[in-house]
């Protein structure tokens, strides 16, 4: 094949993993949340085998599914966007990124602080919505940077943008990056920032930024820029994989604009693969429990996927999933939850209705793509190229 189109929309789980209850995410199902809403359209993603793939017991499966589905299981050990998205490209993490569940340590807060020139609010795990209404007018007041952080293996800096210069934010968060090292290693330092003028009324921006800590091993992307492939990051996925085997990036501000600029990419003449995140589903609705807004973003989704699938050519290769879940319904916490994720795969020259089952590892994917492009790579997982090409 000449060019893949994988999609993550990010968060989209499927179902409780068998370990969940371990990870305080027993009984979730992010899918199932919001099929029941008024909102939800999902005839495109049924027609691919969204219904079909083993295990989901919500929506209708369909007779005769145009695409090839699997249900994946994780094989790292965590539930955040950089482990998921390490181990869709072939990337195993066997031991969880740190996390800060009592707030970073006082030695680290002052080496920050050491650093940059900024004293520091906050430090507790937090809702990134109400940290801002918590803390926003004493940061305005007092000049000190929101500090907070949540289940996940993550360093958040919520700035002001009146107060702290969008770019000043970013070279904070830089600086950030390179303390947070070994024990202090988390998955991501992200820039947040906010606008407004008291508690009533600050709003976070779309200028928000991911620095990620670097993959320790080569990936799916580097495989393939090795191998003299392109690869082309949409959305986050340069700020994920910290740039690493990233060619091109095209960042976007939001489901709608990434879904565009994947139309645009379409209509490019390039050979390798372009990898999307959408991330509205985890950051505006996920995290913010907010069932309706989930399930219109998928409908949102699912009413584009024609026009795109029609446009391909017979030697491109569709492929939709998700790294983690954030069941939308489950109000125990709002974090990412414990899901399998579905792996969809359509294209004019693929086979149809083939039922791959559960595979163990998202780096089923990155296996799969490789062999689909005829690269030879060490990756995680073990593809299925084979029963879904004809």
């Amino acid at each position: 094949m000449k060019r893949i189109f994988l999609i993550v929309l990010d968060s989209f789980g499927i179902g409780a993993e068998p370990d969940a209850a371990s990870f305080g995410d027993a009984g979730t199902n992010t899918l199932a949340a919001i099929t029941g809403h008024p909102n939800f359209q999902g005839e495109n993603l049924a027609g691919l085998g969204l219904f079909n793939i083993d295990g989901v017991n919500c929506g209708t499966p369909v007779e005769r599914p145009v695409g090839c589905y699997a249900r994946l299981r994780e094989a790292s050990a965590g539930k955040d966007t950089t482990i998921g998205h390490w181990e869709i490209a072939g990337l195993l993490s066997p031991n969880p990124l740190p996390t800060f569940p009592e707030g970073f340590p006082q030695e680290l807060l002052e080496a920050f602080t050491a650093k940059t020139g900024y004293q520091v609010l906050c430090n507790k795990p937090y809702s990134g919505t109400q940290v801002i209404h918590d803390y926003g007018e004493e940061h305005l007041h007092t000049g000190a940077l929101i500090v907070y952080t949540s289940a996940d293996s993550v360093f958040q800096i919520a700035a002001h943008e009146d107060k702290v210069p969008i770019e000043e934010l970013y070279k904070i968060c830089e600086t950030a990056r390179e303390l947070l090292t070994g024990p202090y290693g988390v998955g991501r330092v992200i820039a947040r920032p906010f606008v407004g003028t008291c508690a009533d009324d600050f709003t976070r921006t779309p200028r928000r930024h991911d620095f990620s800590l670097k993959p320790p091993a080569p990936t799916l992307l580097d495989h393939l820029q090795a191998a003299g492939f392109d690869t082309i990051g949409v959305g986050k996925i340069h700020d994920i994989f910290a740039g690493q085997g990233v060619g091109e990036t095209i960042r976007t501000a939001n489901n709608t604009e990434g879904l565009a600029v994947t139309q645009s990419v379409l209509d490019r003449d390039f050979h390798g693969l372009a990898f999307v995140n959408l991330v509205d589903f985890d950051m505006l609705y996920g995290h913010r429990r907010d069932i309706a807004g989930y399930a219109a973003a998928t409908a949102e989704f699912n009413a584009w996927l024609p026009g795109f699938m029609a446009r391909m050519s017979p030697d491109d290769v569709l492929m939709v999933t998700a790294d983690h879940g954030c069941d939308p319904s489950y109000t125990k916490t709002t974090d990412h939850t414990r899901e399998y994720v579905p792996y969809l795969l359509w294209g004019k020259g693929l086979r149809k209705g083939v039922n791959l089952g559960t595979r163990y590892s998202f780096g089923t994917i990155a296996d799969t793509v490789c062999q689909a492009l005829g690269v030879q790579a060490d990756v995680a997982g073990c593809g299925v190229w084979h029963e879904v090409a004809r």
